[in-house]
């Protein structure tokens, strides 16, 4: 069978690229399609993708397409439509805010979109980044694209019912749940020492509440990661407030060993890889329960998440945390439904499935 993998762009090493890495485990000859590879910005996180067959779009040519990719968003159509993917018979595509379930495939091909979410700024905020606001008329324009070629795609999955309830609202279409595939720890305990924050330091990240709750409550935090909100947020700390920067991974591991618990304060959050790799460590987590993350954490058994996007309302959530005692066991178990053994086997269940359905219907002839 012949497989291609789509994904947004690389310009970084995130969640997205995890997945997308996962994907590339289970088809190793499949080429991988993407708007571009930003090198620069990848620094060493380029050699997670080395011996890949990368192949991109026109977009690659453009000058600063790695920092102003956004800028040429009305582009899109052309970036994607202009893939050849006549050859395959499977195409995945791991598509977010860059549009890459556009793609055109033949009529004989199974499209299976990965979809992380659609387009924020298009379809839910207010108030987008500068470089999605220049232009209402752009952005409606934009929007009807991004229905339409929702329409193209024969089977959504995405990372949680949260996001699978924006799918159906402005897609039209249902989604199948299969949460990302997330390294696993598996052993460990909770410390007793500090707090701990990981992630990225920006406003939309709302770090801002946990530095606020930690300092009104005279509670240790540390604070792993860089951000544009970073300098902000140090104007705002404590002296119980810590920020460490960006860490390696060993050094990470080293820091669960002594946190109570993460806090993961993002109400917008869609799935979270720190929660579910703090839990399995045997860390609990405190949440914000507007966010995706009800889905991951069990509300009193392996953290507390707290209804209101407020400082009084974490503040009121960590002391109710010191209250109670949580099994590190439970939530390593947890964790654990979320582990990559169990994403892989779950989607290729899912996709033998979907292509059967397909030839069933005489779609696709293998």
């Amino acid at each position: 069978m012949r497989v291609a993998l789509v994904h947004d762009y690389l310009r970084q090493y995130g969640e997205a690229e995890r997945l997308l890495t996962v994907l590339h485990q289970m088809y190793p000859q499949a080429p991988v399609y993407t708007a571009f590879v930003d090198r620069a910005s990848l620094g060493t996180a380029i050699d997670q993708f080395a011996g890949w067959d990368l192949r991109t779009t026109p977009a690659q040519s453009l000058p600063g397409i790695g920092q102003y990719y956004q800028k040429f968003r009305a582009f899109l159509p052309y970036f994607w439509e202009s893939l050849d993917l006549s050859e395959y018979d499977l195409v995945i595509s791991s598509s977010g805010d860059y549009c890459s379930k556009a793609v055109l495939t033949r009529s004989e091909t199974l499209h299976i979109t990965y979809c992380h979410t659609p387009p924020r700024p298009l379809w839910q905020e207010s108030n987008p980044s500068p470089w999605w606001r220049y232009s209402a008329q752009l952005n409606t324009r934009l929007r009807q694209y991004d229905f339409q070629t929702a329409q193209r795609v024969d089977r959504f999955i995405t990372n949680s019912e949260t996001v699978a309830r924006r799918i159906r609202k402005f897609y039209r279409r249902s989604a199948e749940v299969i949460p990302p595939p997330v390294q696993v720890h598996g052993r460990g305990e909770a410390g007793a020492d500090y707090y701990l924050y990981i992630g990225d330091l920006t406003r939309q990240q709302q770090v801002e509440l946990a530095v606020r709750a930690c300092t009104n409550l005279d509670r240790p935090l540390y604070v792993v990661g860089t951000g544009s909100a970073e300098a902000h947020l140090k104007g705002l700390a404590g002296k119980t407030v810590k920020f460490l920067g960006s860490l390696p991974t060993p050094e990470i591991n080293q820091l669960y060993a002594g946190a109570r618990a993460l806090i993961f304060p993002w109400a917008e959050a869609d799935f979270g890889f720190a929660p579910v790799e703090a839990m399995g460590r045997g860390v609990p987590v405190i949440a914000s329960g507007l966010s995706g993350i009800r889905e991951i954490v069990l509300d009193y058994r392996t953290g507390v998440l707290f209804k209101e996007q407020s400082v009084a309302a974490l503040e009121q959530a960590i002391i109710k945390f010191e209250g109670l005692r949580f099994s590190s066991q439970a939530c390593i178990e947890r964790a654990r439904e979320f582990a990559e053994a169990g994403f892989i086997s779950k989607l290729e269940w899912y996709i033998a499935q979907a292509l059967d359905d397909y030839k069933q219907r005489g779609a696709i002839v293998l």
